[in-house]
């Protein structure tokens, strides 16, 4: 008989189970939105508001950028990283 016969289907070794926390497979989330994409979203809403000087349009475009990334998280906290690996893959089976 082998080991996943034993318990059930599952294959559990005694002594080599450990119980997992919450927020290690958690994603990070920053004011709701993706940590990388509100670091970025912050950091080119500065250099319009700051660098341009163009201070309303610095805070509408990081207000409008910071809401659009919460609302997808809320639907998908990792939308980014597949968004990501969506524009990477290469279209092979396009017509």
């Amino acid at each position: 008989m082998t080991l996943a016969g034993q318990h059930g289907g599952e294959a559990h070794i005694a002594g080599f189970e450990v119980p997992i926390h919450g927020s290690l497979g958690s994603p990070i989330l920053l004011g709701g939105a993706p940590r990388g994409l509100a670091i970025v979203n912050g950091t080119i809403a500065a250099a319009v508001g700051l660098g341009l000087q163009q201070w309303l349009a610095g805070v509408l475009l990081w207000a409008a950028g910071h809401s659009l990334a919460v609302f997808a998280a809320r639907r998908d906290p990792d939308f980014a990283t597949v968004l990501l690996r969506h524009l990477r893959q290469k279209g092979w089976f396009t017509c």
